[in-house]
């Protein structure tokens, strides 16, 4: 019986959870000073995200969703962008934010429910932050195909979890971008938990990254906690992306924390699952290659946690110290002229006042 079409999806590993390494690692991320380049971000996205949660608890952050477990995913895939290329991220991607020179403080004034955190000093054009589940990937192959249409040699990128690939939006995103050939990449952060459904309940296909074949693109898989693999693979998307070849990276990592900060995952999962997750920390295993390998030792790691620290709280103290919008700003750039009924509701807000 012939075969009507060749399911092979293509695994990559370059870093065991051990820190020791599975095969020789590409030459362009080989070098120590790149390595730690990618430690440092890492550190710094997982410190951010525990100042973050510290925010919330104490009543100075809106809902928050952690990015523990995931640092490897966002900064490989921030690694690979060029600045030039639009992220469109969901909301468990700050650490692809930072990468791409959004502001710390400007990711903690979104989440305390400012949306100036979205007006970017960095990357002016990438999106802001996706809530609705894969509702983000019809919007990216519409940038794609700008970019197509201008001629321009960029590529949408569009980040999201596992979840948002059981999302019709989802495949009609993909769709476009394979019938189109558009010059986009979907990065599939597989951690395993769509909130409290596991991946085994939410769909029968063996890996995510098989989805795209349906719609005539490139999928592959990569080790989601090894920042060396997810740098290159997506890399590689990406250049594959500018010649008009889609493509789909899914990256196997698992949330270490909860959904979000109103979530409680000890009521659906085991704490033997979280504690073997654990053990493939994505910051735990690159910092044990650069041990190993490239003379990281307790005095370097003491002054990039100081660096970090001291670099976070002056974001703290710039998101706390910002002051709040107009109570007016509520009805700003809704209509070009307010209609009677908001009009109405505007000056009874602000007691006749315009300000």
């Amino acid at each position: 019986m012939a075969s009507a079409a060749d399911l092979d999806i293509h695994h990559t590993a370059y870093l065991g959870p051990d820190g020791e390494p599975l095969q020789a690692l590409p030459e362009s991320l080989s070098a120590p000073e790149s390595l730690v380049a990618l430690y440092r971000d890492m550190v710094f996205a997982r410190l951010f995200d525990t100042r973050a949660i510290a925010l919330q608890r104490t009543g100075r952050l809106g809902t928050y969703a952690s990015l523990l477990g995931q640092e490897a995913v966002g900064v490989g895939v921030g690694h690979a962008m060029r600045a030039e290329d639009v992220l469109l991220p969901s909301f468990r991607e700050h650490a692809v934010q930072l990468k791409r020179g959004v502001q710390a403080e400007e990711i903690y004034r979104y989440w305390g429910g400012d949306e100036r955190g979205s007006d970017f000093a960095g990357p002016k054009e990438d999106f802001p932050v996706c809530i609705t589940v894969g509702g983000h990937t019809p919007q990216a192959a519409g940038v794609a195909l700008a970019f197509k249409l201008r001629g321009e040699p960029r590529v949408a990128v569009c980040v999201m979890g596992d979840g948002a690939t059981s999302k019709g939006d989802f495949y009609e995103g993909l769709n476009a971008a394979g019938v189109w050939q558009l010059p986009f990449v979907c990065v599939v952060t597989n951690n395993q938990w769509a909130i409290s459904t596991p991946r085994r309940e939410q769909t029968a296909a063996e890996t995510l990254a098989q989805k795209a074949i349906a719609v005539g693109i490139e999928g592959e898989q990569v080790d989601g906690n090894d920042v060396v693999a997810v740098a290159a693979v997506v890399g590689s998307a990406l250049a594959q992306a500018r010649a008009g070849r889609p493509a789909l990276v899914e990256c196997l990592t698992y949330r270490l924390g909860d959904h979000t900060t109103v979530d409680d995952a000890s009521r659906y999962r085991e704490d033997a699952e979280v504690s073997a997750a654990w053990q493939r920390d994505p910051v735990a295993r690159l910092r044990l290659y650069l041990t190993n390998q490239a003379g990281w030792n307790k005095d370097r790691e003491q002054a990039l946690l100081a660096e970090c620290e001291q670099a976070i709280e002056r974001a703290v103290e710039a998101y706390l110290e910002t002051p709040p919008e107009p109570v007016g700003s509520l009805f700003d750039f809704l209509y070009e002229r307010l209609p009677e009924p908001l009009a109405a509701q505007r000056k009874a807000l602000l007691g006749g006042d315009r300000g």
